[in-house]
Parts: C-alpha cells; structure tokens; sequence
C-alpha cells in the first residue's frame, strides 16, 4: 500500500516540479506515471469504498448490537423480576415446606402411636387366637371323647345285640322250658316225626311248634326276606301227624322294627311272627283247649273265642314291645343330647349321682307263679297312690 501511495506522490510532485519543456519533451513519462497514479488512485478510492462498506457493516452490526443490548436489558429486567418472584415463591415454599415438616413430625408421631397401640392389639389378639384355639382343642378333644363315648355305647349295644342274636335259640328253650314246667305241660324233646324243630310242646294231643330265628349276620335289612323263606319251608312239619297247623317263629324282640309282617296264611297252615314275650300268653291260651276231653267237643264259637284270645295276646305283646323299642330309642337319644349339651360340671354332677343310684327290679323266681291276681292289686296300689298325690291346692279341681 505504501508502493502504490509513493507512485500517487511522485505524480504530484513531477507535476509540481515540471517545467514547460518536460511537460513537451517527457509528456509520455509523465502520462505513464499519471496512469500509474490513476490506478494507484483507483485502488485508494476502491479500498475507501470498502472501507466505508466495512464500516456500514460494522455500524449496522454496532446497532444490531445496540438492540440486543436493549433486547438483553429487557430480558435482564423480566428476569430480575422473575427473580423476584421466585424469591417470593421460594420465601412461601420455604414456609409451606416448614408447615409439612412440621406436619410430617407430627404424622410420624401419631404413626409411631398407632404402630405401638396396633402392636399392643395385634399381641393381645394373638393372645386371644391362642386362648380360643386352646378351646377349640379342648372342646374338639371333648367332643371327640364324647363321640368315641357314643360311638363305643352304640358298639357295646350292637355287641349285645349280636350275642343276644346267638343266644337267642337257647333262650327261647328256656323260657319255653320253664313256662311248661310252671304250666305243666309237655315239652317234647324229641319228636316222634321227621324234623327236628327248635322247640315242640304237647297241647291236647297236638305237637305245637316254636321255631327260633334270629338274623343271621348284622344287616336286618334282609331279615323279612329270610323269615319268609322260613315260613314256607315249614310246610315240612304241616304234613306229619298230630302237628299243630299254627306254628310260631319266635324272632328278637330288638328286630321287631324291621318286620312288617307278622302272621303268614298259607294253604294248610298259619304263621305266626312272635317274640319271648309272647310265648306264655299264647302257651297259656293253647292251655285252654285241654280243658275240653276232645277237641272236637269244640264249637265254632269256641274256637273262634280262643283264636280271638290268642290273636289279641300276640297283638298287645307286639304292641308292647313296639312301644318299649321306641321309648328306649328316646331315652338313648336323651342321654347323648345330656352328654353333648350339659357343662362339663353339672355333667360330672349327673355321673356321680348316676352311679349313686341303683334299681333292684323284682327278681324272678322259677317254682313261684306269677298271678293275675297280684299284678292287678299292685297296679290299684299305684293308681290310688297316684291320685293321692295328684289331689293338692292346686290339683284339687283335677278329679272334677
């Protein structure tokens, strides 16, 4: 730059410097030189163009600035407000967070009670489980005893139920056998025809048969079954001579429930289901026929009479012993509920005047009869006794 300003000031100072005759004779040089000078200007004038471009530009970029300072001073002001705000903000947050501090403090404080009451609750409920388990143990242990109790008195009495199943053949013979030798009749030990049946007596001249029969396993349901297969087996004994055709199939008195049918009328002979008590009413009614020297001294009437007396003797013993199977169901039924709902206390109470007690039923003897006469007496005894007590303050209307 500074080349191209010396050309441009060695124009100037030729031209200042020339006289007449060089600016004739060296006209060329010195159109070279202003030539020169000329583009040296050219350039200066071209480089102050730039420069004043340069400094549009930067006087544009200084303003731009300028308004981006203003822009930026504005933005500093929103910010410093925003600022402001956010020291308030933060001021009332700084107070809420101490409110839920102290809230949080006082929460803990109710939870850490709550913890140590549930604590103490779930400790006495657990205290409380353990006591009603210990119960339950006790009351399961109690009622298991109390059904094994039941379950082995229901066992004993099918036991006993079982034995008196086999023994009840030689218990018929004996009740048979002492009632013949009360009544004096003829019990037959062996008989002068084919069979031989359980039990035979001689009334008037005719062999009167008695036929044990007892289940023959644990299951009565078939019972019925099998005494109806026995009852037209005895036909047997209908064709011998001098056989009764009424025969009696004297069956447990605890199996009278099961059956249904108790006389069977067959084609040449009838059958009676009986129990052992109802062997000496129906002994003592066949009895009667003896009284007569033959038995076809007997009217119509009077066999009608007798089969009469015979019929209502069997039907009140069935019915009696009907009557005592149902009520010893009852009195069965009564214990257990006893056993089951009665307090341990007052239960132990039951069983020690339980065992206290003791009945002596009138004892039976062999050689003494037992007379109408006296059952009679005795059962006005009891029915005066009864009305005596009856007869009160407030019982006093009762007769009226």
């Amino acid at each position: 730059m500074n080349q191209n300003t010396d050309n441009l000031k060695l124009f100037f100072e030729r031209i200042k410097t020339l006289s007449f005759w060089q600016r004739v004779f060296y006209w060329s040089t010195l159109k070279a030189v202003s030539y020169e000078a000329y583009e040296e200007f050219k350039r200066i004038n071209d480089n102050i163009g730039n420069l004043n471009n340069q400094l549009s530009e930067r006087d544009s970029r200084i303003t731009d600035q300028e308004k981006n300072i203003q822009i930026l001073s504005a933005r500093q002001n929103d910010l410093l407000a925003s600022s402001q705000k956010l020291e308030n903000r933060i001021i009332t947050l700084e107070s809420e967070l101490k409110r839920i501090t102290a809230e949080r403090s006082d929460l803990a404080t109710r939870i850490a009670r709550f913890e140590q009451t549930e604590k103490s609750r779930l400790e006495e409920y657990q205290k409380n489980v353990s006591g009603v388990n210990a119960i339950r143990s006790g009351l399961e242990a109690e009622r298991q005893k109390i059904s094994e109790e039941l379950l082995r008195e229901r066992e004993e009495s099918f036991e006993r139920m079982k034995l008196t199943w086999r023994n009840h053949e030689e218990t018929v013979r004996n009740a048979i056998r002492t009632i013949c030798q009360t009544q004096l009749i003829e019990y037959v030990k062996e008989v002068p025809f084919k069979g031989k049946p359980d039990n035979t007596v001689r009334i008037a001249g005719e062999y009167v048969i008695f036929d044990a029969k007892s289940p023959a396993s644990d299951d009565l349901f078939n019972f019925p079954k099998y005494l109806k297969v026995q009852v037209e087996s005895l036909n047997k004994y209908i064709r011998q001579e001098n056989v009764r055709t009424d025969i009696f199939l004297v069956i447990p008195s605890n199996t009278v429930d099961v059956v249904k049918q108790f006389t069977f009328r067959m084609a040449d002979y009838n059958v009676f289901i009986v129990t052992i008590d109802a062997l000496e009413p129906i002994i003592l009614s066949l009895k009667k026929i003896e009284d007569y020297e033959f038995a076809e001294q007997l009217t119509p009437e009077e066999r009608e009479n007798i089969c009469r007396i015979i019929g209502k003797f069997t039907h009140t013993a069935k019915r009696k012993i009907m009557i005592d199977y149902f009520f010893s169901f009852q009195f069965l039924d009564i214990v257990s509920k006893l056993n089951m709902n009665l307090p341990a206390d007052i239960l132990k109470a039951v069983e020690d005047f339980e065992k206290a007690e003791k009945l002596n039923p009138p004892q039976e003897k062999r050689a003494k009869q037992i007379l109408t006469e006296d059952i009679i007496s005795e059962s006005e005894k009891l029915a005066t006794e009864l009305r005596a007590r009856m007869i009160g303050p407030d019982n006093s209307e009762m007769d009226k």
